[in-house]
């Protein structure tokens, strides 16, 4: 199932020194609550991402903490003033220690 797990982003590849830009993330991904059942009546176990975090340059911008309330494949929005061309990271982690790594350059022009 790791391999149909993806992390995709969005965040414009150039900005003006000062911008405020929007990151838009989705990762395909089951989100597991752990409640529900399976055909032959056993508990699915949990699996969800529990924990998204981002920097910029190596200083966070950005970390939210996930519910098993999150539908799949979760989206998040989120919005970073931009005063240097750097490398914004991301990374998300779910409850089998998966964890799932993105990143996309910005460049100040």
């Amino acid at each position: 199932m790791a391999d149909d797990i993806k992390p995709r982003i969005r965040v414009p590849q150039t900005a003006k020194k000062g911008e405020v830009i929007e990151v838009k993330t989705l990762v395909t991904h089951p989100m597991e609550s752990g409640q529900r059942k399976d055909a032959e009546g056993k508990t699915i176990p949990r699996r969800i991402i529990n924990a998204v975090a981002v920097t910029y340059n190596g200083k966070p911008v950005f970390s939210a903490k996930l519910e098993p309330a999150i539908s799949a494949n979760p989206y998040l929005s989120f919005f970073v003033r931009i005063e240097e061309a750097g490398t914004l990271a991301f990374e998300w982690k779910d409850d089998n220690g998966d964890v799932y790594k993105a990143e996309q350059k910005v460049a100040v022009g």
